[in-house]
């Protein structure tokens, strides 16, 4: 496979390699396990315009909750690396699912606390990140139609309006040992903070996000560490599983999973 000419920028940044290039499954962007003066790092080439507005909002929460950039320029990104044994996708598909599931929290709230500067300018209203939805439930319907109603109303009253992470899962909370669980790979979207705790609930994988009773016990634990209206955070679900599902039709392949999930929020919505 190959990538892009990683030399610009170990030379204009002083890296050395430490490992093999490797690229993201769905962004398509490449990584370079680097070392600068000794300290172990990640290079980063982005592929995609979110993935450069991602870029800008990790230099703006300035390593509060999020790794490090350690330098940013145009597409390239360099972040402290994370060396930490954990994962929290081990851990919830174990017997510490509750456990991963504080992590998860914890990191967002931080990501979502006030700064002292004005976040960056190129971050997405979140009505325009939902922009496929509507016409995915016109094309695709069944419970993209309740999605999309969801996603309006919750569209129209936005309430705790924050910077947001915009693609949090049990991937992309990385175990940086002494300084802690670390935020990765933004989309840089503003907008509700409730719909960064909606991704979780269809996470790490299908086995887990659709075990029997996990949507109700994730939801109370979520809502109570949140400090968030479990019903709302019930339509956040809903509308993100909603959106993901139309995602995923609009290029070609099945959503069943993302459906289903849809399925099970709208089942416990409308109950």
């Amino acid at each position: 496979m190959t990538g892009p000419s990683f030399q610009p920028w170990l030379d204009l940044w002083d890296l050395v390699p430490d490992g093999e290039a490797f690229t993201t499954q769905y962004t398509g962007s490449w990584l370079l396990p680097v070392r600068r003066h000794g300290r172990a790092a990640i290079l980063k080439l982005a592929a995609a315009p979110e993935e450069i507005a991602g870029a800008a909002l990790m230099e703006w929460w300035d390593g509060q909750g999020a790794a490090q950039v350690l330098a940013r320029r145009d597409e390239a990104l360099l972040l402290e690396r994370a060396e930490g044994r954990r994962s929290l996708a081990a851990m919830a598909r174990g017997d510490q699912d509750d456990a991963a599931t504080g992590v998860i929290c914890d990191a967002v709230a931080v990501l979502h606390a006030p700064r002292s500067t004005p976040p960056p300018s190129s971050l997405v209203p979140l009505d325009v990140w939902f922009s496929a939805l509507g016409p995915g439930a016109a094309n695709h319907g069944g419970v993209l139609i309740k999605a999309h109603e969801a996603a309006q109303a919750l569209l129209a009253d936005p309430r705790d309006v924050v910077p947001l992470h915009g693609d949090v899962h049990h991937a992309n909370i990385l175990d940086f040992g002494p300084r802690g669980w670390l935020a990765i790979d933004p989309k840089g979207v503003l907008g509700e903070r409730g719909y960064d705790y909606a991704n979780p609930f269809c996470n790490p994988d299908t086995a887990t996000a659709l075990m029997p009773g996990r949507l109700d016990r994730y939801l109370d634990l979520v809502s109570q560490r949140a400090g968030m209206d479990p019903r709302r955070l019930l339509m956040w679900i809903l509308a993100y599983s909603g959106l993901s599902a139309a995602w995923i039709l609009d290029d070609g392949d099945p959503a069943a999973f993302d459906s289903s999930i849809a399925e099970l929020a709208a089942a416990r919505l409308y109950a």
